[in-house]
C-alpha cells in the first residue's frame, strides 16, 4: 500500500509539499499545482521547464517519488464542446516518464447544460487520451468528480465501458454533494458506498475526503476522515477485505479547497491541517485494518 496526498493541500511550494510528506512518513506525493520559487503555480504538467527540472532534482535528493500526476486533463474546468486540445497529454507523459510515474489522474470534462451530454464525442475523446497513456506504458484513472463520469454510477459505468483499458480513482467525499443524475429530478445526492460497490471493480487508487451536506447552505462541510457521510471506513474495510493494496491519496479540503479562492487560512494552518489529516487518516487504517483482523 501506497500512502500519499495531494500535496498542494500542505502548500504551494515543492519544498513544503515534500516536507510535509516526510514528516508524515511518507515517501509519496500525488502532485497537482506545484510552485517553485522565481516561477508561477501551475500543475506539474504545465510549470515551466526550467521549474520541472527544479522539481526534478529536489525530489531525487529528497527521496521523494510523485505517485501520480493529478492532472487537468479534461477536468470539470473545459468543456466538451470546446476544440479537442491534447496538448497537456503532450507534456504530461514525457515529465511522467522523467519521474518514474504511473498513474495520471484525468476526467470526463465537465457536465453540460440541458439533457444531450455528448456521449460520443466524450467517448472519442477519453479513449484517445487514454490510448495515448497506454501506448507510452501509463496508467490513466478518471475521478468521480464534477465531469460526466461522476454523474452517477451508472454513468461511471457506461464510460468504464466504451473506454477500454481506462482505470478509475475512486473519491470517498465527491459523492456527498453532487447530485445522483441518474435519478428524475429533484436529484437526491449521490451514495458513496452504492457509487463504490458498483465500480470498485476498476479501481487503482484512492481518495480520501470526507464530508457533510448541509441543505441550508447548499454546501459541504469537509470533515477528517471517518467523521463525515463519505462511508470512508466501510470503503477502506471492503477495499482490504478484497484485498487492495495500491494507493491511497489525502485531500483534505479543510483548510483551503483547490477550486474555492473563497476559503483561505495561513501558511501555518493549511501546513498543520494537512499533517492533521495525514495523521488521521493512518488511524483509520489502523482501526479498520484491526477490525477486520478480529
Amino acid at each position: 500500500m501506497i500512502l500519499t496526498g495531494i500535496a498542494d493541500e500542505a502548500g504551494a511550494l515543492i519544498d513544503t509539499q515534500i516536507k510535509a510528506t516526510l514528516e508524515l512518513g511518507w515517501k509519496h506525493i500525488e502532485a497537482r499545482s506545484v510552485e517553485v520559487e522565481g516561477f508561477a503555480k501551475a500543475n506539474l504538467h504545465d510549470i515551466d521547464d526550467a521549474a520541472f527540472d527544479i522539481v526534478e532534482q529536489k525530489l531525487k535528493d529528497s527521496g521523494v517519488e510523485i505517485y501520480a500526476f493529478g492532472s487537468t486533463i479534461a477536468n470539470w474546468g473545459k468543456k466538451v464542446e470546446d476544440p479537442f486540445d491534447l496538448s497537456d497529454v503532450e507534456r504530461a507523459i514525457p515529465r511522467m516518464q522523467r519521474l518514474g510515474t504511473q498513474f495520471v489522474r484525468i476526467m470526463s470534462y465537465a457536465v453540460s447544460e440541458g439533457e444531450d451530454q455528448h456521449e460520443a464525442e466524450r467517448f472519442r475523446r477519453i479513449n484517445e487520451i487514454t490510448k495515448r497513456f497506454l501506448d507510452a506504458g501509463l496508467t490513466p484513472v478518471h475521478e468521480n468528480c464534477m465531469n460526466y463520469g461522476g454523474m452517477s454510477w451508472q454513468h461511471a459505468q457506461k464510460l468504464l465501458e466504451n473506454v477500454p483499458g481506462l482505470k478509475w480513482v475512486f473519491d470517498t467525499a465527491n459523492p456527498v454533494f453532487n447530485d445522483d443524475r441518474s435519478k428524475p429530478v429533484p436529484q437526491p445526492k449521490q451514495d458513496p458506498w452504492e457509487f463504490w460497490t458498483n465500480i470498485k471493480e476498476h479501481v487503482v487508487h484512492i481518495h480520501i475526503k470526507d464530508a457533510i451536506w448541509q441543505p441550508e447552505k447548499n454546501d459541504a462541510d469537509y470533515t477528517l476522515p471517518g467523521d463525515g457521510d463519505a462511508a470512508v471506513k466501510r470503503i477502506l474495510k471492503d477495499a482490504f477485505a478484497d484485498g487492495y493494496d495500491a494507493g491511497i491519496s489525502i485531500e483534505p479540503h479543510m483548510a483551503v479547497v483547490f477550486h474555492d479562492d473563497s476559503k483561505t487560512a495561513s501558511d501555518e494552518e493549511v501546513y498543520n491541517s494537512y499533517i492533521q489529516y495525514g495523521r488521521r487518516m493512518m488511524e483509520v487504517i489502523d482501526e479498520v485494518k484491526a477490525d477486520l483482523a478480529s
